[in-house]
């Protein structure tokens, strides 16, 4: 089964599009304490597990950066509606695809003991490979949003930290910036 969007368009900017990146279901179980998602269907829990699983091994930011999630996107951001935390991101994957098992963006909330913690990804296709005034991508039954302020579409996914706004929210008021070294306040109509 196939939960892949590719939107190849002119992205000189990003990259070229590649070949077909085709998501690999997996029926893998919940980690403990890892978010509930048993208020979606079976297809979005199946995907949800696989990407958990494809995940698993960044709660370590070091074997992240090895892997290609080593672009520092942004300063830990914050709104009023909660944090999202730094975004680090695998720069060849910037080619107006999504799929399940490689998001583009990996979510680090920073500790008190100066380590990050993984708390989410976002899946992102820029205005350049799918306009800004086309229908909303989607994955996981869920709509992306517009993100003007980066010229893209983002679809968060919070796999690794609960977050009471929704699994797919944009801010999660359970994140926070109050240990990090740089902090991006945002306008929660920005992002």
């Amino acid at each position: 089964m196939r939960r892949t969007i590719v939107l190849c368009a002119g992205i000189a900017a990003l990259s070229a599009c590649g070949g077909d990146r085709t998501a690999t279901e997996t029926t893998t179980g919940l980690r403990p304490g890892a978010p509930s998602n048993q208020s979606f269907g079976s297809a979005v829990q199946r995907d949800l597990a696989a990407l958990r699983q494809a995940t698993a091994g960044f709660h370590d930011i070091d074997v992240a950066g090895r892997a290609g999630w080593s672009a520092p996107i942004t300063d830990c951001m914050t709104s009023a509606l909660g944090g999202m935390g730094f975004h680090f991101g695998n720069t060849k994957l910037f080619d107006g695809s999504v799929r399940v098992d490689q998001p583009e963006l990996l979510l680090y909330e920073p500790e008190q003991n100066g380590r990050m913690r993984l708390v989410a990804v976002e899946y992102i296709i820029p205005y350049a490979a799918h306009a800004r005034t086309d229908t909303p991508p989607e994955l996981f039954g869920q709509q992306f949003k517009q993100v003007d302020a980066f010229q893209l579409w983002g679809l968060h996914a919070w796999v690794w930290k609960d977050n009471p706004s929704g699994m797919f929210a944009d801010w999660n008021p359970n994140v926070t910036c109050d240990h990090a070294p740089a902090t991006a306040s945002m306008s929660p109509m920005d992002h």
